[in-house]
């Protein structure tokens, strides 16, 4: 057992560009962090890369979508580092199209993997956390949950229901010292954005009020924020960063 005196954070999608950032952040900020993964080839090679950077973060294996093998994750986690203090429900695929056209097979891959796994990850932790009377539920949703976007019903629904979760969590572990939060990031410059034509790109900045996209670094601080000591009275609520794209 590693580190049991160390706060300990769960980042699930840990190998993409918002993950990594996450990954990074926290680890400088003294919290032992660990990852999830799905693709063996690319988490060997980003750990690989993570520690020649200087951050020697283990990930584990889990199929977040899938109840028991999120569990099974989580017990491996708690075996090696002794309990999860902080759950950052981070994983996320797109399967765009208009809901005219759009495959049933695309629309619950998108719930399950952005939305079912939300609680299939929670469910798993939430025990322990209320158990300890300390706790931190991150869920990383979107803009698009909070407005809409076209062809992105199974995301927006998906994303929107994440704020749902949380909550109603919010409310029924609160006397445990348990917070829960959403964060719902607008467009940022992962490598994801960064590959649409830049004509697009252009289309997209110019509806950003800040007149730049957001930086990984930027929702990775406030996912340091609210996983910190100091926030233990914030909870259900929901923290737009989007640079000024959707105020409400």
């Amino acid at each position: 057992m590693e580190n049991s005196n160390k706060r300990t954070v769960l980042i699930t999608g840990a190998t993409g560009g918002l993950g990594t950032a996450m990954c990074k952040e926290l680890h400088k900020d003294g919290y032992t962090v660990v990852g999830n993964y799905h693709t063996k080839e690319k988490a060997v090679a980003w750990m690989d890369q993570m520690k020649k950077d200087g951050y020697p973060i283990e990930l584990f294996y889990g199929d977040v979508s899938d109840y028991d093998s999120a569990g099974k994750m989580v017990s491996e986690i708690e075996a090696k580092y002794g309990h999860i203090d902080t759950l950052v429900n981070n994983a996320g695929i797109t399967r765009d199209g208009r809901l005219i056209n759009m495959k049933v097979e695309d629309w619950h891959a998108v719930i399950n993997t952005n939305l079912n796994s939300v609680f299939n990850c929670t469910r798993h932790v939430i025990q322990g956390m209320i158990d300890r009377n300390f706790g931190r539920i991150i869920n990383i949703s979107s803009v698009n949950g909070q407005r809409g976007q076209f062809g992105q019903t199974n995301y927006s629904a998906a994303k929107a229901g994440m704020h749902g979760f949380t909550k109603s969590l919010a409310m029924e572990v609160a006397k445990y010292g348990v917070t829960v939060n959403t964060i719902s990031p607008g467009y940022i410059a992962t490598d994801m954005v960064m590959a649409v034509p830049e004509k697009v790109l252009n289309q997209i900045v110019a509806q950003v009020p800040m007149g730049r996209l957001g930086g990984t670094h930027e929702v990775a601080h406030l996912v340091s924020f609210l996983a910190s000591e100091e926030t233990s009275f914030v909870t259900g609520a929901n923290y737009s960063i989007n640079g000024g794209q959707h105020v409400y």
